[in-house]
């Protein structure tokens, strides 16, 4: 059987399928196949009519075949080809768009030119052949993507046919999604899109001189052309960073859409070099020093699958340790483009060659992981009927009570959170008032409430919020009542609560929260008005060493599109794992990437009735969460399977 995106040889070699796509479509012509469907991977209807260029696109790709620039072997085993992006050129589609024709029509040029946009080039030599000779000097392609749920239109401004003496104007409209700006952040932007492209003749041809900088592309095709990457940088703890607590070595993943096949490996660590996004800015630093650049620009692993990179004179004066944080943080960013194709270990050089440090892949996992774990593989818990907090490894079928007080079942739970050393654990009381913290050891009590919440709890989303421990050892927890809400930490989840502002709140309240291993990045679940939405805030940390005042900076969505979020956990370095339902639909859950794309990660099977999930920020571990049919657990490629038919509160560590 063909599984789809793997290319079959008979020889048993390697080979590269020569095939060209209907842009418009979303289809493959290849060896063999007069048309091949290819998936969507975007929502929305199919289109299918092709204008001009695409139907020359398509027969160019064919008279291409036939003319033999692709052949298949003809005997031979069969063997399965793997997509990993070992060389910069190795990809499995290439799609190129067509010059202009003679005689061309105003509309049908912009149509054209917005095709050729979608192409694979990495200059856009094609679609620059649309411009009038001003139009080439000062269009910037790259300074902004715009993304609509489908191809923009274009339609004439006034009647077709009719020209003016300044030339014929063309409406792009549609319905805006998303921008990606030019350092490839990613943003949720929902709007309707208009813009306007002008057209003169130069040479008797019709030729676009004036239109907005950037591109504009259906989601299809942007899903097609590029791809979600995690750049990393070191979490910056700013007053805090002189604690004992604050490692130097905590990586933070910076997610950012760069297009998959023009030098992905090479994009990649440009788009590293060029430091964080905006958003993660103020709480993250690179090591690499300011202004070093690549001094070779056509990167690949090489056949160890190690990664040999030359840096520009600017990096040659650090120290080991320097050399090998940069190291670290160019390793993991090549290896999330890579996923496919295991690093084995990663070397900077000077300009001529020169070794300046060289990072293995062991060391690199040993020392720099993005979400450590604290020695044993983390355990899943959960309250069971009897209000005991449980245990569980992935392959057990029985949970077991934890050792402490907490395990006995004398003191009833709404939640627990356990620390990420699976040490300790912090659980709110069954009535949503009072905070208890506890080691996870026998013999020891439970003692009295570390936090009580200043009002009643009226109602399940009134009183203690679940708690939360960060990577730092410190415990998060959010006060609620009818009117407000506030948040409050714990350092070492013993402190005295300490509240953290959090200025972009405004009148909303919070609902739940649930802050990444970093301790740089916090989730919040936060109502306004009856709706239930997903923000994701920054932590930023100012004061003095002995006074660090901390606050909530730039809450932006995560799943814009879900009206009513039920639950949401860290599920990796940059994706969450979300419950809750659009406006008028049914609930679901499903990955969202931080900046707020959907993950492209599996589709998760539906399960009844969720009122908590959680998973680890290993993403080989199973879901699970608090649904209908008791505790389920959802292992990696299996369905969900019920564990305990009674319990609630469902965590890993965190």
């Amino acid at each position: 059987m063909r599984t789809p995106g793997t290319a079959w040889s008979p020889d048993g070699a390697r080979r590269r399928k020569a095939s060209c796509v209907d842009t418009e479509r979303g289809s493959e012509r290849g060896p063999g196949h007069l048309l091949r469907r290819r998936a969507q991977k975007a929502t929305g209807p199919v289109r299918r009519t092709a204008g001009p260029a695409r139907k020359a696109l398509l027969f160019g790709c064919a008279a291409a075949l036939l003319a033999g620039c692709a052949s298949m072997p003809d005997s031979g085993d069969v063997t399965a080809v793997d997509q990993s992006p070992r060389s910069e050129g190795d990809s499995q589609v290439r799609v190129y768009g067509v010059p202009p024709q003679d005689g061309a029509q105003p509309t049908n040029i912009v149509r054209s030119f917005l095709d050729a946009t979608t192409s694979d080039e990495a200059d856009f030599r094609t679609a620059t052949q649309y411009l009038a000779k001003s139009a080439k000097r000062t269009w910037r392609p790259f300074q902004v993507t715009k993304v609509l749920q489908e191809r923009p239109k274009p339609e004439p401004k006034i009647q077709p046919n009719r020209e003016d003496v300044n030339g014929y104007t063309v409406t792009l409209s549609g319905s805006q999604v998303a921008t990606v700006d030019d350092n490839h952040a990613y943003t949720p932007e929902e709007k309707p899109y208009r813009q306007t492209i002008h057209l003169i003749k130069e040479g008797g041809q019709w030729r676009i001189d004036r239109l907005p900088n950037g591109l504009v592309l259906g989601l299809s095709d942007f899903q097609r052309i590029y791809r979600s990457v995690n750049k990393y940088y070191f979490a910056s703890y700013n007053s805090e960073s002189e604690e004992p607590k604050a490692s130097r070595n905590v990586l933070v993943a910076d997610p950012v859409y760069l297009r998959q096949r023009i030098k992905p490996i090479t994009a990649s660590v440009e788009a590293l070099l060029s430091g964080p996004t905006d958003w993660l800015n103020q709480v993250t630093t690179s090591e690499f020093p300011h202004g070093t650049r690549l001094a070779s620009h056509d990167l690949a692993l090489d056949d160890s699958n190690a990664l040999r990179v030359k840096l520009s004179k600017e990096a040659v004066n650090t120290d080991t340790a320097q050399c090998k944080r940069m190291a670290a943080q160019l390793f993991f960013t090549v290896q999330d483009m890579t996923r496919a194709s295991k690093i084995s270990d990663v070397e900077l050089q000077d300009n001529s060659g020169n070794s300046l440090c060289q990072l293995s892949q062991e060391q690199a996992q040993q020392d720099f992981t993005p979400s450590p774990r604290a020695g044993r593989p983390a355990r899943e818990y959960f309250i069971d009927g009897d209000h005991k907090v449980v245990a569980m490894s992935d392959t057990a079928t029985e949970p077991t009570p934890v050792r402490g007080p907490f395990g006995t079942g004398k003191t009833p739970l709404r939640s627990v959170a356990i620390s990420r050393a699976e040490n300790t654990a912090a659980g709110v009381s069954s009535d949503g008032r009072s905070l208890y913290v506890a080691a996870l050891e026998d013999g020891t009590g439970r003692g009295g409430p570390l936090l009580t919440s200043a009002g009643p709890a009226k109602s399940p989303d009134e009183g203690l919020t679940a708690p939360s421990w960060d990577g730092l050892g410190d415990l998060w927890i959010a006060d609620r009542d009818a009117h407000g809400s506030r948040l409050l930490r714990m350092r070492e989840g013993k402190g005295d609560p300490e509240e953290v502002a959090v200025p972009g709140l405004g009148g909303r309240r919070i609902k739940a929260i649930k802050v990444a291993a970093d301790g740089i990045r916090i989730a919040v679940l936060v109502e306004d008005k009856g709706r239930t939405t997903l923000q994701l805030g920054r932590v930023e940390r100012g004061g003095s060493s002995a006074h660090p005042v901390l606050s909530v900076q730039e809450l932006r969505p995560i799943a814009p599109q879900l009206e009513d979020v039920v639950a949401a956990s860290w599920a990796g370095g940059s994706r969450l794992v979300v419950v809750g339902r659009e406006s008028g639909g049914v609930q679901q859950m499903q990955f969202m990437e931080t900046d707020g794309s959907a993950s492209n990660a599996q589709t998760l099977p539906g399960v009844n009735g969720v009122k908590a999930v959680a998973a680890s920020e290993d993403e080989t571990r199973p879901l699970i969460a608090d649904a209908t049919e008791g505790i389920v657990r959802l292992p990696p490629d299996a369905n969900w399977k019920t564990v305990a038919k009674e319990g609630t509160a469902p965590v890993y560590p965190g």
